[in-house]
């Protein structure tokens, strides 16, 4: 059933004009009535509709880009590259280009819902959301109603690094192999002989952390390695059959103080898989804190292979992910200047690029 304007005005206790007022921003209304109208909006899902809103409609000229933090190197890239490639040679309903609005969720469940409830007042042409997904049953049933809403008014909904939603609404799903890419990083750290490895994975809630250690766990269990090597345990450090898996945010902080905590629980660590470039630079200031050498005394690698990767002393050993690439396909699916890959989906490849932060361990040189 269809939420009207009226709906909206009885759950918040005002008249149907002061609800026009609000959302329309053309009269003013104290702070508390205003407050009391847009919960009700949210809670009632209302979208506005009829003949004054049809600029408004998925004809519109707005494209919404959802990123957790676009400090982040990795969503910067997707996210630049999604807006230069909107920009290029489309026109807009007046002639000019699409505006592509960059959402900061800053990985918060509820503030991405809300960015999508925001972008569908404005009915857009298209959003594209980047980035791992909250592995959250509630979140993502949340999600998915929202999303095919937009794409029932019009809306191209695009993920771009996320795994595909069961089904949902998507024109396009662009997700990369993070399973496949990790494996091989660790492939390569057992190659050179390391046995004690050490991982340092991204927050514990979402698919990209899930996938990029189940790839790592895989390369161990290939090779037999874990046992009770390591058991005993410090709060936050897990240590079974896998090997040692402590949880971080990505940022460089956080990657300091996690390898800090694994070096506390083994010493005797010869490697460290870090979530992503940005972490192992903390990885290896902490490394460098304790007297340890990379990589003659401890190896490092990260995931992303972001821009300084190359440039960092030593120059980091990592996985490729084609981040301006993906994002400026994201933006071409987002207004139809790109066909969708055959059921919708594609796996982007994660390639290993092995470089001076890893090597032998000590003890076989």
């Amino acid at each position: 059933m269809t939420v009207t304007l009226v709906d909206v005005a009885a759950r918040a206790r005002v008249s149907p004009a002061t609800v026009s007022r609000v959302l329309n921003g053309n009269y003013p209304v104290a702070a508390a009535t205003r407050e009391r109208v847009l919960r009700a909006v949210d809670e009632l899902d209302y979208v506005l509709n009829g003949p004054a809103s049809s600029l408004a409609a998925a004809a519109s000229d707005l494209i919404g880009i959802l990123v957790d933090d676009i400090a982040d190197p990795f969503f910067g890239i997707i996210a630049g590259a999604a807006q230069t490639s909107i920009g290029d040679g489309v026109s807009g309903r007046a002639g000019g280009g699409k505006l592509a609005v960059v959402c900061n969720t800053g990985g918060s469940a509820e503030r991405e819902l809300t960015c999508l409830t925001l972008l569908q007042r404005q009915r857009p042409a298209a959003v594209i959301l980047a980035g791992g997904a909250l592995e959250d049953p509630r979140h993502i049933a949340a999600t998915t109603a929202k999303l095919a809403k937009l794409a029932a008014c019009g809306t191209a909904v695009v993920l771009c690094g996320r795994p595909p939603l069961p089904g949902g609404p998507a024109v396009a799903t662009l997700t990369f192999d993070h399973r496949g890419g990790s494996r091989r990083l660790t492939e390569h750290l057992i190659a050179l002989g390391h046995r004690r490895i050490g991982y340092v994975a991204g927050p514990p809630d979402r698919t990209t952390t899930r996938q990029r250690l189940e790839g790592h766990r895989a390369a161990l269990a290939g090779a037999r390695i874990g046992g009770s090597e390591g058991a005993g345990g410090v709060e936050g450090v897990g240590a079974d059959r896998e090997g040692l898996t402590v949880y971080c945010t990505y940022e460089r902080g956080s990657g300091y103080e996690a390898a800090r905590e694994l070096l506390s629980h083994d010493p005797g660590l010869t490697a460290i898989v870090a979530a992503d470039d940005t972490v192992a630079l903390g990885v290896c200031a902490a490394l460098r804190e304790k007297g340890l050498r990379v990589p003659e005394d401890v190896s490092v690698a990260g995931f992303d292979d972001l821009p300084f990767s190359a440039d960092a002393v030593p120059a980091l050993t990592t996985v490729r992910l084609p981040l301006h690439e993906v994002g400026r396909r994201a933006g071409r699916l987002a207004v139809g200047a790109e066909r969708p890959p055959p059921g919708g989906v594609e796996t982007i490849d994660a390639v290993l690029v092995p470089r001076a932060s890893t090597a032998p361990p000590p003890r076989v040189l």
